[in-house]
């Protein structure tokens, strides 16, 4: 099998099909695209979402405290608690896990995120550092924001820059390399992208706006999202690619690697669609986040637009960043 997450068609014969038990306090269950879990307690829900970092070398406990935690954003919910996962080769010293501490414990500080529990364990079925977070959080059950809720004649809008967290570990991993075609400059600039990584405040903010979908942009890049909001909603979607903003950057790395910078790992960015797009954006442009309208959501049909061709919109496969990483 490829590295990378599962195609959504073996995800759901392997993994959903499998799922034999439905509770009826859950309330958000998992789906094509879909972020968090939800439960029910009464007038509130906890919402729940997991996820390991496995590509990253440099800054992987940071990376681990914000994946999760822009994913429980991403239903419009601040993040209360983390719990971490830390599996260590046997060949792994005493200060690799204390740096991956350190690295969690400065992330989780600047979000007010307590690390309240967990698992840290060496074992041979590794054969680097592997950690897994799972972030909660808790909000009122009617503001539960979810990856399926897409309209049609939604705006589709996108915070930040394409391919920020994908930027940031390969810079931070294949430096050296890199010299061939960056300035030491450069290679420093994408790797401070990591500080930029967490989406909790435009979350929060599209949440309380009435944001009708969101979905955090991880493996499969900004085009993996978009189809995955819209599959997850059951409704089409047209992306205008040259919308799309990419720092300069980002594009020298994806050309040295072969890599399209659209479907590069891309926490950091948050894709929203809401009936009022432009208002959207210029709230969290007033809050210093940027912001692009950079498609709608259709009835039907999912297309890439570029320069007035159109082209289709495929489903997510295995993330670019692997060919840097190789």
């Amino acid at each position: 099998m490829k590295e990378g997450k599962i195609p959504p068609e073996l995800l759901k014969s392997l993994v959903f099909n499998n799922i034999k038990v439905r509770n009826e306090e859950v309330i958000l269950r998992p789906e094509i695209g879909e972020d968090c879990a939800a439960i029910d307690f009464g007038s509130h829900a906890c919402v729940l979402s997991t996820d390991p970092i496995t590509g990253a070398v440099k800054n992987a406990g940071a990376l681990a405290i914000h994946i999760s935690c822009n994913d429980v954003a991403a239903s419009g919910v601040r993040p209360v608690g983390i719990m971490i996962t830390i599996l260590a080769p046997p060949e792994a010293a005493e200060g690799d896990i204390r740096r991956v501490m350190e690295e969690a414990g400065e992330a989780a500080s600047k979000l007010g995120v307590e690390i309240i529990g967990g698992h840290t364990e060496v074992t041979s079925a590794v054969n680097r550092i592997v950690i897994s977070t799972t972030a909660l959080g808790k909000v009122r059950k009617d503001r539960i924001v979810r990856s399926s809720g897409a309209k049609a004649g939604d705006d589709v809008i996108m915070t930040k820059w394409a391919g920020l967290e994908g930027t940031s570990i390969i810079a931070s991993d294949k430096g050296k390399e890199l010299e061939a075609v960056l300035t030491p400059e450069e290679i420093e600039s994408a790797r401070s992208f990591i500080d930029n990584i967490s989406v909790v405040e435009e979350g929060v903010t599209a949440g309380e706006f009435g944001a009708n979908s969101m979905h955090d942009v991880t493996e499969g890049g900004i085009l993996g999202a978009a189809w995955e909001i819209a599959e997850s909603s059951g409704k089409g979607i047209d992306i205008y690619i040259d919308k799309i903003p990419v720092w300069e950057v980002t594009k020298k790395i994806c050309s040295f690697y072969g890599i399209d910078p659209y479907r590069l790992i891309s926490s950091g960015s948050m894709l929203i669609t809401a009936s009022k797009g432009a208002e959207l954006a210029k709230l969290l442009e007033k809050k210093r986040i940027p912001a692009a309208i950079i498609g709608r959501i259709t009835e039907a049909g999912r297309n890439i637009i570029r320069n007035g061709n159109i082209s289709l919109l495929n489903p997510p496969d295995t993330d670019e960043i692997y060919k840097a990483l190789k």
